[in-house]
């Protein structure tokens, strides 16, 4: 008897722990994509070849994507992952150099257009962010500032493209920024533009 109820007890906490992995507290955030950094234009990458100081530099990643080297001219640098830009870069000094060993070390960040988060309207410094894994809309305030004193925070959106299809979330700006609501701060996700709309006084 005292095993019949050991068992039981046993198989009614099973239960229990299988009911309470079904809760759902509303829906899920959205997972930020797990991917390696890609280079933008604006970006600062360190170029180190092992061995050749007069060929290592460090240069900016030009509007059009391109950087600029001794020995190597016009390589595409934006979209590409610090390897594959090293890589790249080996491939086209084998031509001068024996086996050539190449570091790529990205410096300052700014990344692919696709990967920032735009904020536009009444932020107090409107601007384009690279994004960084797990960043929220807190993040994003700090990094610009703020809202404001003519910004309607409560109006406030984010456009989303998810699988071609454009989505607009709404924001409560005021209520994180002035009355410290946390569950107003919810994740941002690359490519997000959060508008901030003026008030009508």
């Amino acid at each position: 008897m005292d095993q019949f109820m050991r068992f039981t007890v046993l198989a009614m906490l099973l239960m229990l722990a299988a009911c309470a992995g079904r809760v759902s507290l509303g829906p899920p955030e959205p997972e930020p994509p797990q991917s390696d950094y890609q280079i933008g234009a604006g970006d600062i990458v360190n170029i180190n070849v092992w061995r050749n100081p007069e060929v290592s530099l460090s240069v900016p990643v030009r509007p059009d994507g391109k950087i600029t080297t001794p020995l190597v001219e016009d390589l595409q640098a934006a979209g590409k992952t610090s390897t594959q830009l090293a890589r790249d870069i080996e491939k086209a000094l084998e031509k001068y150099i024996q086996q050539p060993m190449v570091t790529v070390i990205v410096t300052s960040f700014v990344g692919p257009y696709s990967q920032q988060i735009r904020v536009i309207g009444e932020a107090a410094r409107p601007q384009a962010l690279a994004y960084r894994q797990g960043m929220s809309v807190m993040d994003v305030m700090i990094a610009v500032g703020g809202i404001t004193d003519f910004a309607s925070g409560n109006k406030a959106t984010i456009i989303r493209t998810v699988n071609g299809q454009r989505q607009t979330l709404p924001l409560r700006l005021q209520d994180l920024l002035r009355k410290g609501d946390i569950s107003a701060n919810v994740t941002v996700l690359p490519g997000d533009v959060l508008v901030i709309p003026e008030g009508w006084f």
